[in-house]
């Protein structure tokens, strides 16, 4: 899906500086016929460019509706409480815990459950406030989820517009490594999710490929928090999530009910030390 926004962008990007130049070009000579070919290095430098300011994984939403379309029922208190924001004064538990409610307000919103989807934005706007990202989950977004909480693919989209408008707005600021918190906090709390569904669900078979995909996810957030490895915040992000590096990096194409069990207590021991 990422990639699918960022070749789209790209797409207009080029039409758009090659229409001013073709424009450009008549006004000054009047017999141009082509327009010029955008240079395979410029496109490159282009799209990369994009995909820095894009969000990098699915993003929670995305993750949790797989588990909504399985049907199960909504576990009460498995979310990190909204009163909790209140412990989160640092920078990175700040940034880490935008994530985390990230992908708790994805979980209440795609259940329709309208007061913890009310409690966690007021938790989001509060951790965000230093970063001037408070607009984005204001009660325009609340109205925007209430019209469409029939519409789960509408409300994928909602959502993970309002984090792709957070992460890029982070990293223009200068801040992809609390981006990169906010990204893995994310991925932790929705993978303890999905965790604490298919134990719910009594661990259905369904639930493989979408603990298999969090695989490449990690290890895509990992490649990507490593080229900030000297940031000290980052680097204690990384040292957090080893845990869960060590239980994948043993997992082949196909998981047991042992490297479930495995992979949860793992999750568990980290989110434990990130919520706290």
């Amino acid at each position: 899906m990422k990639k699918i926004f960022t070749k789209i962008l790209v797409a207009v990007m080029i039409l758009t500086v090659a229409g001013s130049s073709a424009c450009k070009n008549r006004g000054e000579a009047g017999k141009q016929k082509e327009i010029n070919m955008v240079e395979p290095e410029a496109l490159e430098a282009l799209e990369q460019q994009i995909e820095e300011n894009v969000y990098p994984l699915p993003t929670s939403a995305e993750v949790i509706k797989h588990l909504t379309d399985m049907d199960l029922g909504y576990i009460l208190g498995a979310t990190n409480p909204p009163e909790n924001v209140g412990n989160y004064v640092e920078s990175y538990s700040r940034s880490v815990n935008m994530g985390v409610y990230g992908a708790d307000l994805s979980y209440a919103t795609l259940y329709n459950v309208q007061q913890d989807v009310i409690d966690y934005l007021a938790s989001i706007r509060t951790l965000t406030l230093e970063q001037n990202l408070t607009k984005i989950y204001d009660e325009s977004l609340y109205n925007e989820i209430k019209v469409n909480f029939d519409n789960r693919d509408a409300l994928v989209t909602i959502l993970t517009d309002a984090f792709d408008r957070t992460y890029s707005i982070m990293v223009d600021a200068g801040q992809a490594n609390l981006a990169l918190l906010m990204v893995g906090g994310a991925w932790v709390e929705g993978m303890y999710l999905t965790l604490a569904v298919s134990e719910s669900g009594a661990h259905l078979s369904g639930f493989e490929p979408v603990l298999l995909e969090q695989k490449k996810s990690f290890e895509l957030f990992e490649e990507l928090a490593s080229t900030y490895s000297d940031d000290p915040q980052v680097a204690r992000m990384l040292a957090a999530v080893q845990p869960v590096r060590e239980i994948y990096s043993g997992l082949g194409t196909s998981l047991t009910m042992e490297d479930v069990e495995a992979l949860k207590r793992a999750v568990n021991t980290v989110r434990a030390e990130l919520v706290k």
